[in-house]
């Protein structure tokens, strides 16, 4: 497979498909502000995930399910218009989804509507089948999400790797089938072990973005926040971070605090 990267001046779902058939990878990182949104589109990342982990990066609660569809509209649209080149893809919320197909279908019209969103993504495989169909049968597009479901959280009552046991393996090769033939673009796979995840996007002719999932995918994501290091206590072996933004911001802060009270900000030249 040819490794020869284009530049594309627009990024779309059908833009995604070629780059997995050209031996493409991918690139996905999470924003949920225009400011954060505006510098990842410019450093030409491929997709930006407006994800529902807004819940514990922006909000601080413990697990992905309190965020409200309302505020993932708000949190999308505040990215939408940041972008230029990116597509961008927002989480449904829990409870948005799941046991209504209508109801489902009512929440992905209005992201697509209120926010400007380019898709939407959401979670499992089989037991959402109807809700993507419907969701798909209006025009909008869908991502898949499959392995470690954070919004299922309290069904598995860990966070630990997905699908290590023959009989969930198999299952996550179905469900990925399934995705792909009922139309998803692409799939999400979150913490499944690599050997598995690159089965499955030899498999499936959408693309495969991996997140704790191995190099044998299609792409990867990874939350903005963890990998510049604004977070520290989250230390998952998927996660590398480029920047260490925690302390360099923690000590600019405490310089900064430090020199007002010294009286030495704002000096001569930064008054009028």
């Amino acid at each position: 497979m040819s490794t020869a990267k284009k530049e594309y001046k627009r990024i779309t779902t059908k833009t995604l498909v070629d780059m997995k058939k050209k031996g493409e990878k991918i690139s996905m990182l999470t924003a949920y502000d225009f400011t954060m949104a505006k510098i990842v589109d410019s450093a030409g990342i491929d997709v930006i995930l407006v994800g529902d982990s807004a819940s514990n990066v922006m909000a601080g609660h413990e697990t992905t399910l309190p965020i409200t569809l309302d505020q993932m509209i708000y949190h999308a649209a505040s990215v939408v218009r940041a972008i230029e080149r990116s597509l961008v893809v927002v989480d449904l919320p829990f409870g948005s989804y799941q046991s209504d197909p209508k109801e489902a279908l009512r929440s992905a019209i209005r992201i697509m509507k209120e926010s400007g969103g380019h898709a939407v993504k959401l979670e499992g495989g089989k037991e959402v089948k109807e809700s993507i169909k419907r969701i798909l049968n209006a025009g909008i597009p869908v991502m898949g999400h499959l392995g470690l479901t954070p919004q299922s959280i309290y069904k598995f009552g860990t966070y630990t790797v997905r699908a290590k046991e023959e009989e969930e393996a198999e299952k996550l090769i179905e469900d990925a089938i399934l995705l792909e033939k009922t139309g998803c673009f692409a799939v999400v796979l979150e913490k499944v072990p690599a050997k598995l995840a690159q089965e499955v996007a030899e498999r499936i002719s959408i693309p495969v973005i991996g997140i704790g999932a191995g190099n044998g995918v299609d792409g990867q994501v990874l939350v903005t926040h963890d990998m510049l290091g604004m977070t520290h206590e989250f230390n998952p072996r998927f996660l590398r971070r480029y920047l260490d933004l925690y302390t360099e911001m923690k000590n600019a802060f405490s310089q900064y605090s430090t020199d007002v009270k010294s009286g030495d900000f704002p000096n001569d030249s930064e008054q009028y």
